[in-house]
């Protein structure tokens, strides 16, 4: 989802001039040095969970359909139930004027892939990043459907990924409903029995994710700057911001949103051993299957500029940090990273969260 800096090698000639001697003997050409033997590639061939990296155990197989459940994450609905059971969370921008600044609050996209949650909520609609973000994991999309241009645009991604939609008038196996909420807050997705709505994608994701290290020594913060926190502001006003703290005791980057504390329905906190945050520029507007992107429109959704696109990102894991610049090309592609020093970033094999706040987001690290 790492280009190599490249070096030219410089091969000089030498030449030497040399003057007829008559009567003297034949200069002996000097021995031709051996060439050194060239130096062997070691290549991690460990079988790993593609979403995660994490060693696979005697008996498992990542050969499953990975489920990603869209899911809210505001104010008015600040519980969900099977983040810490996902093995990738997407954090983007909703898309409704709904904060005091008159901006967007935030959506998440949660992936299933090596566990499947028994439960997610509360169940929303689709966003056009979605394509760029999980056509490299190919899967299904449990959604509450979108608007009806991001339907379309979604679909225009059948190679890559299936849509579910629930219907919210007729409960079912796949999504449930809650007594004691009304409308879309009371829906609730089950990501085991929504990997049975389609036969596609069976053999699971076709690619690593992320650059996976090989060992604790490789990973590309363990010469980082320090991270025992995370600040990442959100909208243009940067007054809307999520933080994550390093907890030494538990291993893991505790979550904080706005309000305070992210947990879930039972009262968990939610973490993440990875906190990857991408700064992609965003636009309210529209965006074609070929890549085309207009601002404004009829029904105007946040666009990220990510398909053949670059930009800076920061990896932050054991409360260290890295930053470097991304790419990505075609919307089926992974995001390849390279670190500030010219080094491909090496992320460590876990749970990750992937922040996409806008390219202007002014991230703070501290001790």
């Amino acid at each position: 989802m790492e280009p190599l800096s490249r070096r030219s090698i410089l091969a000089g000639a030498a030449g030497v001039a040399g003057a007829s001697l008559t009567g003297c003997a034949a200069a002996t050409p000097a021995a031709t040095p051996a060439a050194s033997p060239t130096p062997s590639v070691s290549v991690d061939t460990t079988p790993r969970w593609p979403l995660t990296g994490v060693p696979l155990k005697d008996g498992e197989s990542p050969k499953r359909i990975a489920v990603t459940v869209k899911v809210a994450s505001t104010k008015a609905d600040p519980l969900n139930r099977g983040l810490n059971e996902a093995d990738i969370v997407f954090v983007g921008a909703d898309g409704y004027h709904d904060l005091p600044t008159g901006e967007s609050e935030t959506r998440l996209a949660a992936v299933f892939h090596s566990t499947y949650a028994e439960a997610e909520q509360p169940v929303r609609s689709m966003r056009p990043v979605d394509a760029a973000l999980l056509s490299p994991i190919t899967g299904i999309i449990g959604s509450s459907g979108g608007t009806g241009w991001v339907q379309k645009y979604m679909a225009s991604f059948s190679k890559y990924l299936v849509t579910k939609y629930e219907d919210i008038k007729v409960p079912g196996k796949e999504y449930t409903h809650e007594a004691s909420k009304t409308s879309w807050r009371s829906v609730v997705a089950h990501p085991k029995l929504i990997a049975k709505l389609t036969k596609e994608f069976q053999d699971g994701p076709p690619q690593n994710y992320l650059p996976w290290a090989s060992s604790d020594a490789e990973v590309s913060t363990v010469n980082g700057q320090a991270a025992g926190s995370i600040q990442v502001p959100w909208t243009l006003k940067m007054t809307y911001e999520m933080k994550y703290t390093w907890d030494a005791k538990k291993q893991v980057y505790l979550r904080s949103v706005p309000w305070g504390p992210h947990k879930l329905l039972n009262g968990t906190r939610v973490t993440t051993d990875n906190v990857l945050v991408i700064l992609a520029e965003k636009v309210e507007g529209m965006i074609t299957t070929d890549g085309t992107i207009t601002e404004g429109g009829s029904h105007p959704e946040p666009v990220y500029r990510i398909v053949n696109g670059t930009g800076a990102f920061h990896y932050a894991h054991g409360g260290k940090y890295v930053s470097g610049t991304w790419t990505k090309g075609a919307v089926n592609e992974v995001f390849k990273f390279t670190v500030a020093d010219g080094t491909p970033l090496k992320v460590a094999p876990g749970r990750t969260f992937i922040e996409l706040p806008g390219a202007k987001s002014k991230v703070v690290f501290k001790a």
